[in-house]
């Protein structure tokens, strides 16, 4: 199932990120959802001394696999938009991503100071003991499980302009100011739909006019296409 939603919870160090994404993650599931985690940090992931670590010194690319799991380690940065594709979920929670524009957030602060740092024109609003007095403030788990499933959503960060905006960063201060909403995004309504693993690709305006102009261009030389009619094509990666 695509991954339709996502929040950020950003804060600094010891700011209780953790717990909060862990209590918010049980608390969706018990509503319901399916709910996927990523955990955005600075620092690479503690795999001293393990096999893991030992593999990925002589290999590009790591798959662990297990009756129970798997898991694929890439010694690379990669973009998070990139992997979500992969994820089969109804809503992603980011742990961290103070850098993600395109995603709305809830803060954890230490002092209110610290908002001014957070990108609040991104922020939902703030959970914990710290409030702020020019965002909303969430006091309890019910309220912010109430957010994620009504507040949050989900850009590409393809930053295509299609929608006008600068970027999507610029969008998702739009959409949680609720000037715009999610379906202003044009990524997603493009002539052509690519689909990966149920989840939709991003195509951007130019890249989606291209993709569906070339399939047009081949489909007219073959017998039975009426142009204007739906076309599906399915291909086996």
């Amino acid at each position: 199932m695509p991954v339709t939603r996502a929040l950020a919870l950003v804060g600094f160090k010891k700011s209780g990120k953790t717990t909060a994404t862990l209590a918010l993650a049980r608390r969706l599931g018990e509503r319901g959802l399916r709910v996927a985690v990523a955990k955005s940090s600075h620092h690479g992931l503690d795999k001293a001394e393990t096999d893991t670590d030992k593999l990925l010194a002589v290999a590009e690319n790591v798959v662990f696999i297990s009756p129970e799991e798997t898991a694929l380690l890439w010694p690379k940065f990669t973009h998070l938009p990139d992997l979500i594709p992969l994820l089969d979920a109804d809503i992603l929670l980011v742990e961290g991503g103070k850098s993600l524009g395109w995603l709305p957030r809830v803060l954890l602060l230490h002092e209110p100071a610290e908002a001014a740092a957070l990108e609040p024109g991104l922020t939902l609003a703030t959970y914990g003991d710290v409030a702020h007095p020019e965002l909303p403030h969430l006091e309890t788990l019910d309220a912010l499980a109430d957010l994620a499933m009504t507040r949050s959503f989900l850009l590409p960060g393809l930053d295509c302009g299609g929608c006008g905006k600068t970027d999507c960063a610029e969008m998702a201060e739009e959409i949680v100011a609720g000037r715009l909403t999610p379906d202003a995004c044009t990524a997603r309504r493009m002539e052509v739909t690519i689909m990966v693993n149920g989840q939709p690709l991003a195509t951007g305006p130019f890249v989606g006019r291209l993709i569906a102009g070339t399939l047009r261009g081949m489909l007219a030389e073959l017998k039975g296409y009426t142009p204007g009619s739906p076309v599906h094509i399915t291909l086996d990666g």
